[in-house]
């Protein structure tokens, strides 16, 4: 309760309170000179040379205390932690007597002696030897002795084996000492506490990066924990089980991932549908492997999934030629009397559209043909048109793959005019003036139907290295993975080109910050990204969003490359980074720059790519951002 004026006063009488004999008041004032340092911290060397002996206690009590204000010293201040890292050889053996002294009823805790000293002590040690070689080396005998001996059946055991399991990932244990301490997270996921269940899917995944081999043990394990009852372990598991995924277990884990999308909750299903996208995007093993999954998903789950999921799906089909007469039977027996789903329904429209010749034709090799007639396929899509689920959009498909198929079709292009000439009169606008043109293009440019409603070309993702570009993410295509490259010499800068065209569209941003929070939008393999928020006063529809990519890895990582993509209601540019190298050991960061145009205040989404360079490697990865404040987008 002391206040800092309070504090600076008594500072004095604190520090002489730790030397005197009586263990008790010792206690307090290690206590007292603990909250001392939390209001002054400038205090704390007052109290480095009391310090000295406080480890030498017999009492469990000034022990208990001593450790925590050795720990609250090391935490604060770089230099107490230098100066403290000779303790560690006493902290090692204070910590072996507990682990082998005998029953003492005084410190027993269901077995156990003195748990509570045993945990602070491996905090300490865990802070005592994070990135020092020595420290470490120094502690990984007496961790390997508390890993193994250490009693189980009771939750103080387990308590203590946590703290063990911690700071064995946290600092520069040897290799087998981690594998340990990824099995005893294995075994916490067999136990029947829930919390237990929960810390150690926590626990695995924050080491999943780093140790995946040993993790991917315990995979089935962890594929098991989806059925929990739980949702927060679910999510856990969820997020944990996406992590495992590589190339070598895809079939697999996808497998069990999109069995737990059938069964799971409402509330799982837009994670996990994006989860398994993206995955299957990074590991697919084949194009028709990857054809079914994302088609699994769209039947499952399609209300759930995200805008860009119908454009990235048409694109795959679109550039997988050799499956096109075999996704096209698919999606036609996908959505026959169903089209609750109205992605998958976006999608068997277009490419019954496109392909619908190879439909009739039964030139399908992959599976067994069906027979189709042009009558039944211009049925299933006057169905769509007519339907109550069917959204505008929906319709929109369907009525311009009716018209496509007038040049696929040749027996039925008269009953083709009539429905396009039906839906010129539609309430719907966007719906009649698409029949209109189609009916203009039937009377008077009968010619050029052939030529203008031919099949489409191959897609690629489109990217863009200007501001000038930046309505092609609002598109109907996909959303556009945007990446910026340092502009050449003698062009304007391209923050001032952007204000431009701001300023084109009737205003100029003028930047103002907000106390937005910051977010940590990724953090893997030493990397970390960071995003800070700024706000326009003159026109709150955009936010300035600045990137810091930070390295803690020892080498640093080169040629750099950050990508954004955001659904289509937005608008995205992404400004010059500041360099392509990010420093090792947190030296550096790079920065960059990304503006969002937001005019209808939608919830803020974004895909990120990242490559780069590290340790002779090239490496890439996906992310989705989902966890903007909700004050850098309402």
């Amino acid at each position: 309760m002391g206040s800092s004026e309070m504090c600076r006063d008594l500072a004095g009488e604190v520090e002489k309170l730790l030397k005197t004999s009586n263990s008790y008041l010792r206690k307090k004032a290690a206590l007292c000179a603990v909250h001392v340092i939390r209001k002054v911290p400038e205090l704390m060397e007052m109290f480095l040379p009391a310090t000295k002996n406080l480890l030498n206690e017999k009492n469990h009590g000034v022990l208990h205390t001593s450790v925590v204000l050795l720990t609250e010293m090391c935490e604060r201040s770089p230099d107490m932690l230098a100066h403290f890292r000779k303790l560690v050889p006493q902290l090692v053996r204070i910590l072996k007597n507990l682990i082998m002294s005998g029953y003492s009823p005084e410190h027993d805790v269901s077995g156990i002696s003195d748990p509570f000293l045993q945990v602070r002590i491996l905090r300490l040690l865990r802070i005592l030897g994070r990135n020092d070689d020595d420290s470490s080396e120094a502690m990984n005998d007496i961790l390997a002795q508390v890993a193994t001996n250490t009693e189980t059946s009771k939750n103080v055991g387990n308590a203590i084996l946590y703290e063990t399991v911690l700071t064995i990932m946290d600092i520069k244990s040897e290799s087998g000492l981690r594998v340990l301490a990824i099995n005893i997270l294995g075994r916490f996921l067999l136990n029947n506490d829930k919390n237990i269940r929960y810390v150690a899917l926590t626990s695995l995944l924050k080491t999943v990066q780093t140790d995946h081999n040993a993790v991917q043990r315990h995979r089935s394990t962890i594929v098991d924990c989806l059925k929990d009852l739980d949702v927060s372990i679910k999510r856990r598991a969820m997020e944990l089980s996406f992590a495992l995924v590589n190339g070598n277990n895809v079939r697999g884990m996808m497998k069990e991932l999109l069995y737990f999308l059938d069964s799971c909750e409402p509330e799982f299903k837009a994670d996990c549908a994006s989860g398994i996208f993206l995955a299957a995007e990074k590991y697919a093993p084949s194009k028709r492997w990857h054809i079914d999954t994302i088609m699994r998903v769209l039947t499952t789950a399609g209300s759930y999934v995200r805008d860009d999921a119908v454009p990235n799906l048409i694109q795959l089909i679109t550039n997988s030629v050799e499956m096109h007469a075999y996704t096209v039977q698919r999606l036609y027996k996908a959505i026959l009397g169903d089209y609750s789903q109205q992605p998958l329904v976006q999608v068997a429209s277009w490419c019954i559209g496109e392909y619908g010749d190879l439909l009739v034709s039964g030139q399908c090799e992959e599976e067994e043909p069906i027979q189709v007639t042009e009558d039944e396929v211009l049925d299933i899509l006057e169905s769509v048109l007519i339907s109550n689920m069917s959204a505008s959009v929906t319709r929109g498909y369907a009525l311009t793959a009716i018209m496509k198929l007038s040049t696929r079709f040749t027996c039925t292009v008269n009953r083709i005019k009539k429905v396009v000439s039906i839906y010129g009169s539609s309430i719907d606008v966007e719906l009649q003036q698409r029949a209109v043109e189609y009916n203009a293009l039937f009377k008077k440019y009968d010619h050029m139907r052939p030529a203008l409603l031919e099949r489409m070309p191959v897609m690629e993702k489109v990217t863009t290295n200007g501001p000038t570009e930046i309505v092609q993410t609002n598109g109907e295509t996909e959303p556009a993975v945007l990446e910026t490259k340092p502009p050449p010499s003698g062009l304007q800068p391209a923050s001032q080109n952007y204000l431009q065209i701001l300023e084109i569209n009737g205003f100029h941003a003028v930047l103002f910050s907000t106390g937005i929070p910051s977010i940590t939008a990724y953090n893997k393999n030493g990397l970390k990204i960071d995003f800070t928020f700024e706000r326009s006063n003159t026109n709150p529809s955009v936010t300035v969003i600045t990137i810091q990519a930070s390295n803690s890895t020892e080498l640093d990582m080169t040629d750099f490359v950050f990508q954004a993509a955001v659904p289509k209601t937005f608008q995205l540019q992404l400004l010059s980074p500041s360099s392509s190298v990010i420093p090792a050991f947190n030296s550096g960061t790079i920065t960059q720059v990304i503006k969002v145009l937001n005019p209808q205040k939608q919830q803020l989404r974004m895909r990120i790519k990242l490559t780069y360079n590290h340790k002779g490697s090239a490496m890439q990865d996906l992310a989705e951002v989902n966890n903007f404040p909700p004050q850098s987008w309402q």
